[in-house]
């Protein structure tokens, strides 16, 4: 017999898990619209051009490429919703004030993200268009927040940094793009003695700055150390300033702060803070986020942003849900006007019922999962449990 083989890390959602990323799709949804963050849908297929527009070389290697039938152009299957809906904010609404997007819809990865994780992550978001100030970056790491603890996450880590420090470390030094890109290496892996080679012609203050990026990561005391270390820039003064900010709003609502200065994830598309939630014992992120405020600007419209993402089959593998309800089992009587009126009255309440179809045996009745029946009784049908 032929063996039927996915692609790999690509994979089925089996009833539980499929039933568990989609109670978490419609909570998600809910807690974000109640926050007044409207839905929005955009297309699985676009021009490569409109895809990747304003991302840098962050997302191409991982959008898959195809060649339109019709026209004969790109297509892009997107491995991000956030620039989608970013080209929506700024080239559809063009609204003037302060927009609140959110939504849900797969996305497909050439390569998978981190450990054993899938290439097609169900993705969830809300995004904050047209607030420059760091009160749109508190509303949404809150609302992050919210969300990892609505979802399960009773513990989240929360990862906050700023791309701007290194970027105006970079200007300082009058880096050309080769030495951007090699000091950006150096950091991201936090490789000290890579950066102590790469550094030896700045100044001693640069020098000291950069050697010291990388560990400038903990608690609050880490933005004290930083401003005795990094170069007084009105740049990097107002990037500890967000993050502080940033960091006493998590802080006061419950959450685990930590704060590293070499965390340059999405350097190419990011603009200011930048976040990555974590929980205990869980190797990938469950969420990313942070402000992006060139994104729009490539779509002809310059709007700041800022807003986050999250896996939703990461957060199901992470945090297994309740129990699968169980339903309830009717037998098959079409006629019984009694029975069907019983039947309606309990899926309008929300309980599953299940009619029984003729001529299965019990080893099929019990795959049904029920652990109630509707039984006759005195004229009645009422619901009892199955012993």
């Amino acid at each position: 017999m032929r063996k039927w083989l996915l692609p790999e890390y690509i994979e089925d959602l089996l009833p539980d898990e499929a039933r568990r990323v989609e109670e978490l799709r419609r909570a998600l949804l809910d807690l974000f619209e109640v926050h007044g963050y409207q839905l929005v849908q955009p297309p699985l297929l676009e021009y490569i051009d409109s895809l990747l527009t304003g991302t840098g070389r962050d997302l191409d290697l991982q959008t898959f490429k195809l060649v339109d039938q019709l026209s004969g152009r790109m297509l892009g299957v997107r491995a991000d919703i956030t620039p989608q809906v970013a080209r929506i904010d700024a080239h559809l609404l063009n609204r003037r004030g302060v927009s609140r997007l959110c939504y849900a819809g797969s996305v497909l990865h050439t390569l998978p993200a981190g450990l054993g994780r899938t290439r097609e992550p169900l993705q969830a978001g809300a995004e904050i268009y047209g607030h420059a100030g760091v009160e749109a970056d508190v509303e949404i790491q809150k609302l992050l927040l919210t969300a990892l603890q609505l979802a399960g996450v009773t513990r989240p880590q929360l990862d906050i940094g700023h791309v701007a420090v290194f970027r105006s470390l970079v200007r300082l030094a009058g880096a050309d793009a080769d030495s951007e890109a090699e000091l950006f290496r150096a950091v991201q892996i936090k490789d000290v003695p890579a950066l102590r080679t790469r550094v030896r012609r700045f100044s001693s203050k640069l020098r000291a700055a950069f050697e010291q990026l990388p560990e400038l990561s903990g608690d609050a005391a880490v933005l004290r150390r930083a401003q005795r270390i990094l170069p007084d820039d009105r740049e990097i003064r107002t990037a500890l300033a967000q993050l502080q900010a940033v960091d006493i709003a998590l802080r006061e609502a419950g959450a685990d702060v930590r704060i590293d200065l070499g965390e340059l994830r999405g350097y190419h598309y990011h603009s200011g803070v930048v976040i990555a939630a974590y929980m205990p014992e869980w190797p990938n992120a469950l969420a990313l986020g942070g402000r992006y405020d060139e994104v729009g600007k490539a779509f002809g419209r310059a709007r700041p942003a800022t807003g986050f993402s999250l896996d939703l089959r990461e957060i199901a593998a992470a945090v297994p849900g309740s129990r699968p309800r169980r339903g309830v089992l009717a037998p098959y009587l079409l006629r019984d006007i009694k029975l069907q009126r019983r039947i309606a009255a309990l899926r309008r309440a929300g309980t599953a019922v299940i009619v029984e179809l003729p001529g299965h045996d019990d080893m099929a009745r019990a795959e049904l999962g029920c652990d109630r029946r509707l039984v006759r009784r005195a004229g009645q049908w009422r619901v009892v449990k199955v012993r």
